[in-house]
């Protein structure tokens, strides 16, 4: 029997086996809930789902039918409140194991789950609070989450109910023990309760570069989108445990630790660690015998820190990248010294996978890889036209015909802003980049970040991913600043790694590096050097706090 996914795609294949064409069945009235996770639990009921483990050595299993009973108790608990289709309710549980049973109950009532990051403060719960007119929240006892939450609920009048997980807290409700006492029979919702298609079912915060975060909504359909994310890019197996290093509150943790993966009936593997270190990660890959691994490329770094040879990999058959841009460094010495050829992966919070190296595909190293067959991605020049081998411009996807299943249902209550990404026939991603002549992308930065000087193009990412070669430099974050003569020229503010200071001496062996590596007008003519760089709540660099200091 294949996988349940199979029943929701048709697909094409080339001569080697890479999927070259794929059609993606979007029933009326589907629920993920229901129609994904119960039905695995009907067929494959001893099947595991999920494996967690934390830092103290505790371990937990659930397989489908125990994940679709704890779903149906987080379903009668959200009811039991009053919380209805439609209602949004907040989560904030870090890797703890109730973020899967809560989304999943949230998902069957029809109600709009909001993940969110333990990172955030009283400023941000208030915003958030207000903007998406949140009536309830489940959150972790851990770290300062309680005490903002409270702060914030004074301001927010859309907060009725305040749930928490491994712990009490007065005037909180204790989720653990109100999942133990509930039912863990929920029938389908019918009539007005129902579901549809169209309906808003999951929403981020994105943590843009710019202005306030925006409220992306995705519809009831997004989660079979995931299929091409599983199945062709993790490649995951049925039955083998997939892990993805993300938090709960990231749009990540749905791509690689819910919906695509249990579509394909592979369990996930959750570390539900506080601070990351690389040889715990380490460790729990060689222990747990982990089949299929992404992660950002930053964990990649920390892994070549360590002694490799130490951990035995060997189970891993398939290692992915995404969240930030590849440096091709890191691509080669992962190469080296484990034999594992990652595969680089693309998409944004309103989309799922929309340009990758699939299974199957050869990499090139610092390339995203070849448009998704689940999507029409182009790159294209002002004009809307399709640019040539070389040429620069933005990643768009097609939508003249109609949206795509897995792109964003638009900006919650905001028309304009959608309708100013989705115009002309086509989505604009707002990234910048430029094709080979094998119709492989190569990243160059976000339109705003692009630096234009003395009639050059320059994509700050191209020049960062140089300079991070050098062994002085930790971190680093590339713009432009203004320059009477040429316009703007390239300013490089680094991080060094220990043992190293900004000299002189050191300002004109980096700007040489730059210059015999790669284009020599890249270099960068400004470097000031800082203890620390400016970052967003996800951890991806300001540059528009770097460009206030140009």
């Amino acid at each position: 029997m294949e996988a349940i996914y199979k029943e929701y795609v048709t697909e094409e294949f080339d001569d080697k086996g890479l999927l070259t064409k794929i059609d993606l069945r979007c029933p009326e009235h589907f629920n993920f809930g229901f129609d994904v996770l119960d039905e695995i639990a009907r067929r494959t009921p001893d099947a595991l789902a999920m494996l967690w483990c934390d830092e103290t050595g505790a371990e937990r299993s659930f397989t489908f039918r125990e994940m679709s009973e704890l779903s149906n108790r987080a379903a009668n608990v959200f009811r039991s409140l009053g919380i209805r289709k439609g209602d949004r309710v907040m989560l904030v549980l870090k890797r703890h194991y109730q973020f899967w049973y809560a989304i999943m109950g949230l998902c069957k009532i029809g109600a709009l789950a909001i993940p969110a990051t333990h990172l955030l403060t009283t400023h941000d719960f208030t915003y958030r609070f207000n903007a998406a007119g949140v009536s309830a929240i489940v959150c972790t006892a851990d770290g300062w989450t309680i005490p903002s939450v409270l702060e914030a609920e004074a301001e927010s009048p859309t907060l009725k109910h305040k749930m928490i997980v491994h712990g009490s807290h007065e005037g909180f409700l204790d989720f653990d023990a109100a999942i133990d006492a509930a039912s863990p029979v929920f029938e389908r919702p019918t009539d007005d309760q129902a579901t549809e298609n169209d309906d808003k079912m999951l929403m981020y915060f994105t943590s843009g570069t710019t202005g306030l975060p925006k409220m992306v909504w995705h519809s009831f359909t997004y989660p079979i989108a995931h299929i091409v994310t599983a199945a062709y890019w993790h490649h995951v197996e049925r039955g083998k445990l997939h892990f993805t290093v993300a938090e709960t509150g990231w749009g990540k943790a749905v791509w690689g630790k819910l919906y695509g993966q249990w579509f394909c009936e592979a369990p996930v593997f959750v570390f539900d660690f506080e601070r990351f270190h690389a040889k715990d990660v380490l460790d729990k890959i060689q222990k747990y015998k982990i089949a299929t691994f992404c992660a950002p490329p930053t964990i990649y770094r920390f892994f070549l820190a360590e002694d490799l040879s130490q951990y035995d990999l060997s189970s891993v058959q398939s290692a992915t990248i995404a969240g930030e841009a590849l440096n091709p460094e890191v691509y080669n010495e992962i190469y080296r010294r484990t034999g594992l050829k990652m595969r680089e992966g693309f998409g944004q919070t309103e989309t799922t996978l929309t340009v990758a190296t699939l299974y199957g595909m050869e990499p090139k190293p610092g390339s995203m890889g070849k448009p998704s067959p689940a999507y029409k991605a182009d790159i294209v020049d002002a004009d809307n036209k399709p640019t040539k081998p070389g040429e620069v411009g933005e990643i768009v996807l097609h939508i003249e015909d109609g949206k795509p299943c897995g792109l964003f249902g638009g900006y919650y209550h905001n028309d304009e802003m959608t309708a100013e990404v989705c115009r002309d026939g086509l989505y604009r991603t707002g990234d910048i980049a430029w094709r080979d002549e094998d119709n492989y992308f190569w990243y160059v930065g976000r339109a705003d970040d692009l630096i234009k000087s003395s009639g050059y193009r320059i994509g700050p990412f191209e020049v960062e991913s140089v300079l991070m070669e050098h062994p002085a430099v930790l971190e680093c974050g590339v713009t432009g600043a203004p320059d009477p003569v040429r316009g703007q020229v390239v300013k490089a503010t680094i991080v060094l790694n220990r043992g190293y200071e900004g000299t002189p001496e050191l300002t004109k062996e980096l700007q040489d590096y730059v210059k015999t590596h790669t284009a020599s007008y890249k270099y960068p003519r400004i470097v000031e050097y800082v203890a620390e760089l400016p970052k967003t709540i996800s951890g991806k660099i300001r540059r528009t706090d770097l460009r206030k200091n140009n």
